[in-house]
C-alpha cells in the first residue's frame, strides 16, 4: 500500500519539481528551474508536494495578491507577491506521468483547498486548458471566461473558486 504524504516544498524538493514540470508540461508551458525555486523560497505555504513512498510524486503552487490578473506572466516570477492578499492564484498543478490515472491530483487539490482556507483566503483562481475545466468544476471553481493569456503559446480558460 502507497504511503502518502502532503508537506510545503523544500529547497532540496528543486531538483524533482522541475523533472516533474518539464516532463508534464509542453515547451515554454513548463517553468523554469529558477521560477521553481522562487516559488518555493517566495510561498512555501502555498506550494504543496505531495509525497508516495517517500517520493515527490506532484504539487501545487501558488501566489497571493490582492488583485487579480491571471494572464500577468511577470506574477509566476512572484513580481506582485503579497501574503496580505485574500487572492489565491495556482500557477502549476501537477503530477509525474509515472503516478498519473490514480486520483492524485484530485487529492491534491482537495490538500491545497483546505490549506488556503486554513490560511483564511477568499478565493483561488487558476487558468487551465480545456480538457481540466471539468476537473476543477468538481473541485468547486467556477468558469469565468476564456484567459487573455497565451502562455507557452497555447488557449486557456479562467476559474476561481470562492473558499
Amino acid at each position: 500500500m502507497n504511503q502518502l504524504k502532503f508537506r510545503n516544498a523544500q529547497k532540496e524538493d528543486l531538483n524533482r519539481c522541475y523533472e516533474i514540470e518539464t516532463v508534464s508540461y509542453q515547451g515554454d508551458e513548463a517553468a523554469s528551474k529558477e521560477k521553481i525555486l522562487k516559488r518555493i523560497d517566495g510561498y512555501p505555504q502555498g506550494f504543496v508536494v505531495l509525497e508516495i513512498n517517500g517520493e515527490v510524486a506532484g504539487f501545487v503552487n501558488s501566489g497571493v495578491c490582492h488583485q487579480v490578473v491571471l494572464s500577468d506572466e511577470n506574477f509566476k516570477e512572484l513580481i506582485g507577491h503579497d501574503e496580505s492578499g485574500g487572492n489565491i492564484v495556482i500557477m502549476s498543478v501537477v503530477v509525474h506521468p509515472d503516478f498519473q490515472g490514480n486520483g492524485y491530483a484530485h487529492m491534491l487539490m482537495q490538500e491545497f483547498i483546505k490549506k488556503m482556507k486554513g490560511l483564511n483566503k477568499q478565493t483561488i483562481h487558476l487558468i487551465c486548458q480545456t480538457e481540466l475545466i471539468k476537473m476543477y468544476s468538481s473541485h468547486g471553481f467556477s468558469y469565468q471566461r476564456q484567459s487573455d493569456s497565451d502562455h507557452g503559446g497555447l488557449s486557456w480558460h479562467e476559474m476561481v473558486l470562492k473558499l
